[in-house]
């Protein structure tokens, strides 16, 4: 009797694990789509559901009616556009050359690389807010683009944090035998850089990508400098609606709701991008 309840103990202990799991997972999962949801039931209804006890938890009919009215009186249409502008432009910018700083830094050998590397981690080290005058000054008298999306997109088209993710992910994950092969059959550093490093940076590619679409699609404190009512990202437009002696939240919060969807989107897309990247490495190792 003694042999045969060892087995079964032992095959019910992976069972009762694995529902502890489900249900610590589930939990977490409550808890970070609550924020969202209730946002939605009070976007739902009128103005009184902010302060009233209990707080509602069903939506209401008024969603259409209050996204509608944040459409007209926050600009969130031309807002969203700005934001898809920004946000994607300087994504696609930051992951070009991050990847392409990052496989010089991380495999080939020029005079100086340390040094250099060394004066772009260095500027991490800048807080932004101490750039915010000099930069404003540049942007707006220099360049005359006040309340132009230019000047919130030019100088975040290079990023530092990027250039140290892809130097540092590239440095693990690109066998140097692959470039000594690329040359042994006579292909260019660029050709080298397109048909290997690239390939191989996806994974790390679409994690920067990710956080820097997030990043400059929340970004509030350099476009409220920048922008105006008249021309905002999203985030502005949010804290526009938001402003003022009297603030109605169903709005504000309808606002987040549509600020928020976009990001679930490319969350999902790229999501997708980095697990089959990480899923192709580990089949390959």
């Amino acid at each position: 009797m003694a042999t045969h309840t060892t087995p079964r103990r032992q095959r019910r202990a992976p069972d009762e694990g694995r529902w502890g799991t489900y249900a610590i997972l589930f939990a977490i999962i409550v808890f970070s789509v609550f924020p969202l949801y209730w946002s939605i039931v009070v976007s739902s209804r009128d103005q009184s559901a902010i302060g009233s006890y209990p707080p509602p938890l069903v939506p209401g009919g008024s969603l259409w009616d209050n996204l509608s009215t944040a459409f007209e009186q926050g600009n969130f249409g031309l807002a969203l556009t700005n934001s898809v502008v920004v946000a994607g432009t300087v994504t696609i910018a930051v992951v070009f050359t991050s990847t392409l700083a990052g496989f010089a830094f991380a495999k080939l050998t020029f005079r100086g690389r340390g040094g250099l590397f060394g004066a772009v981690v260095a500027t991490m080290l800048v807080p932004t807010q101490l750039s915010i005058i000099p930069l404003y000054i540049m942007v707006t008298q220099w360049f005359g683009w006040s309340n132009d999306l230019r000047g919130v997109i030019v100088p975040a088209l290079v990023s530092a944090f990027g250039v140290f993710f892809m130097r540092q992910y590239l440095s693990s994950a690109m066998p140097t035998e692959l470039l000594e092969a690329g040359r042994v059959d006579g292909a260019s550093t660029l050709r080298i850089y397109w048909n290997v490093v690239l390939p191989i940076a996806r994974p790390g590619a679409a994690v920067l990508a990710l956080l820097t679409f997030i990043t400059y699609w929340n970004d509030l404190f350099w476009p409220l400098i920048l922008l105006n009512t008249q021309n905002p990202t999203v985030q502005v437009a949010i804290a526009n609606t938001a402003s003022g002696i009297e603030v109605d939240y169903s709005l504000v919060l309808g606002g987040t709701v549509i600020a928020t969807f976009p990001m679930l989107i490319v969350f999902l897309l790229l999501g997708r991008q980095i697990i089959g990247g990480i899923m192709q490495g580990a089949v390959k190792g």
